[in-house]
């Protein structure tokens, strides 16, 4: 459409389908983040960060909605249908964006083609971490060792079949060449309290919640899956200075719009919740609870996107896993 007919459109009291609106400043309206999972979980955390930080700059009211279920599947479906206009977004974890499309052959929903992607928000690596009662390794090849000689006797924990310490674990087996079997739980607090127990001897636990109990002594870090040290952890050697080359993984969030969404739009609400996430406090607040801000770029999020999918599929597929 030319610049004559957009006028002619304009004058006549008509508006070319999604031109004015995507001219607006965003957001013109209250705005709904959806996340796919409970309050007080990561993905809830991050969201509401991104929804004050922009309510604060914009004056505009942006709340966040939980709709949990079926391992972000339900709250998923809920902004698939949605308009694309700016009013539903969706804040939500490395599952609902990757790890399902790997392992759930029957998903509802393509998490490339059947949301605007607008980038990556949040990430942190794991850790993994031991029962230093049951396990006496302090190094990663002392730990290998370990596992080797137990011959598939030792279990780790997880936060469920299809999260990210799960698949992170089962990389780590076909990358070592060892055996242990899994024990899922309903989050990532009850796989640690039973490795504090010594009902499992090691789990890979995201950083930020698994650092206060390295620091009391409850659990031993062996290595972190992050590309250098991190300053929450200085001590402890990412894979690759541990002795485990190109091993890095991230537990890492995205936001994402409906299908559709005008580019003039996407690139408005990209900004926005950017800015937000990069607000001092909003960035400090992050930081201290263990989550390195990345947002990135809508283009930089697509093909990040495609090879984690890949991934992840070559890691379940080697495991042989399948969906709870």
């Amino acid at each position: 459409m030319n610049r004559r007919q957009i006028l002619g459109l304009a004058a006549g009291g008509l508006a070319a389908p999604g031109l004015l609106r995507a001219q607006e400043a965003w957001p013109s309206k209250p705005v709904t983040i959806i996340v796919p999972f409970a309050p007080g979980s990561s993905s809830d955390i991050v969201g509401r960060a991104i929804a004050q930080g922009v309510q604060a700059a914009t004056g505009k009211p942006v709340v966040v909605e939980n709709r949990p279920g079926a391992t972000g599947e339900i709250g998923a479906r809920v902004v698939i249908r949605s308009a694309p206009d700016g009013g539903i977004l969706m804040h939500a974890p490395i599952s609902t964006w990757a790890i399902n499309a790997a392992l759930r052959p029957n998903l509802s929903y393509d998490p490339t083609r059947d949301f605007t992607g607008l980038m990556q928000t949040v990430r942190t690596p794991n850790v993994l971490v031991v029962n230093p009662a049951q396990v006496p390794a302090n190094d990663l090849p002392g730990f290998v060792a370990w596992l080797k000689e137990r011959g598939g006797r030792a279990a780790y924990s997880s936060s469920g079949v299809g999260s990210s310490d799960h698949l992170t674990a089962e990389m780590f087996k076909q990358r070592t060449g060892t055996e242990a079997s899994h024990a899922p739980y309903s989050g990532g607090g009850p796989a640690t309290t039973d490795l504090i127990a010594g009902n499992v001897q090691f789990s890979f636990q995201n950083l930020g919640s698994i650092a206060p109990q390295i620091r009391d002594g409850r659990v031993k870090a062996i290595m972190t899956t992050a590309e250098t040290r991190n300053p929450t952890l200085p001590e402890t050697p990412p894979a690759g200075e541990a002795g485990l080359p190109d091993f890095v993984v991230y537990s890492w969030q995205a936001l994402g719009a409906p299908p559709g969404m005008a580019p003039a739009l996407a690139t408005q609400v990209h900004a926005a919740c950017a800015a937000a996430l990069r607000q001092p406090e909003v960035a400090k607040r992050l930081t201290d609870i263990g989550f390195e801000i990345v947002a990135s770029a809508p283009a930089d999020f697509a093909a990040f996107q495609r090879g984690e999918i890949a991934r992840w599929k070559e890691v379940v597929g080697k495991g042989n896993i399948a969906p709870e």
